[in-house]
């Protein structure tokens, strides 16, 4: 077991006193990076990144030895889990991911499995992970990280992505029972998946909803926060982090998961968030604001962290933009590096 260099991050997920707040960005080992860019084109596609372990781990130093993050984000991909369970997915340039042979029915449920994590094509992530671990030294922590059943559900059934997501509502009414069947078995995959990642060594565990502001409170209470709280339940290993976005009216159940930090959107403020939050916070950086001149950034960013709980992981509240400054995205690391709590 590697001792930690920098442990900023998992102390403050187990809310223990930091001289100064952890950064590090949702996908930050990605497009806006010319480096990645590189490495993509070597390998000639996204899935083949996703398959080539080496190459993985690569990208996943990249914003280490580059941005002087302090954590580590494995390169993959939340959509790994349904191919493993045998609903393939395609990723199309500057269209995402589309299912060919979308999940709508009970036959089609019929043909899903749990998956042999070590033997299915979770197993390239697996070993991305402990070589990146190797590579690591110790260095920073290393977070892994799982789509919530949920937003897997709302791929699968849709078949791609959508602005309403209306084929996968409407079996939440018209199916109930299959939903939920869906649903569970995503879930028990997601949590073989998540044990093996542990088992190779990462340090944190986040769960992204990405869809989760589609489904109305009553909804995503009763569809997405169940299953979220069963993967929550099962990792016992390692600090989680939960980012449900859009989910904002739902904050207090959310507080409620057996989890060690919410990770926020934009759209709320952080002094309405933290009124309803006791765990750590992170995140509720619009990713836009990397767009501004660099003294709007750090008017912005410098007010954010006058502000924010004692225990809060600085990031935004969604990923990073593919056209993102690159100048800018290092202004705001070296900034919030150089705050240090009052």
């Amino acid at each position: 077991m590697q001792t930690l260099q920098n442990d900023l991050l998992l102390k403050t997920l187990y809310q223990q006193a930091t001289p100064r707040y952890p950064i590090w960005l949702m996908r930050q080992a990605g497009r806006f990076l010319v480096e990645y860019r590189k490495v993509r084109e070597e390998v000639g596609s996204f899935k083949g990144l996703l398959e080539n372990p080496e190459k993985a781990a690569e990208v996943t130093l990249q914003p280490v030895d580059i941005l002087d993050v302090d954590a580590a984000i494995i390169f993959s991909d939340i959509l790994v889990v349904p191919e493993s369970m045998n609903c393939p997915y395609l990723m199309e340039e500057k269209k995402g991911p589309l299912f060919p042979n979308p999940v709508r029915d009970w036959d089609s449920l019929k043909n899903l499995y749990l998956p042999d994590v070590y033997q299915s094509n979770l197993r390239y992530t697996l070993e991305a992970i402990a070589i990146t671990k190797h590579k690591l030294q110790g260095r920073v922590p290393l977070i892994g990280f799982c789509g919530a059943p949920w937003t897997i559900f709302a791929y699968c059934t849709e078949g791609s992505g959508s602005k309403t997501f209306s084929h996968a509502k409407r079996l939440l009414y018209l199916n109930p029972e299959f939903a939920h069947e869906f649903l569970e078995l995503i879930t028990q995959a997601t949590i073989l998946y998540l044990k093996g990642q542990i088992e190779k060594g990462v340090d944190v565990i986040q769960i992204f909803d990405t869809w989760a502001g589609i489904l109305s409170k009553e909804d995503f209470d009763s569809w997405s926060l169940p299953y979220i709280a069963k993967i929550c339940d099962a990792i016992t290993e390692v600090p989680i982090i939960v980012f449900a976005k859009g989910a904002n009216f739902s904050l207090e159940n959310l507080n409620q998961l057996k989890c060690n930090a919410i990770s926020l959107d934009w759209n709320i403020p952080i002094d309405i968030a933290k009124k309803q939050i006791s765990k750590t916070t992170q995140g509720n950086l619009d990713p836009c604001l990397l767009y501004a001149p660099q003294n709007i950034l750090i008017q912005k960013v410098n007010h954010l962290l006058e502000i924010i709980p004692e225990n809060h992981i600085v990031n935004l509240g969604h990923g990073l933009y593919p056209d993102a400054p690159r100048e800018n995205v290092i202004k705001l690391i070296q900034y919030v590096k150089s705050f240090f709590k009052k």
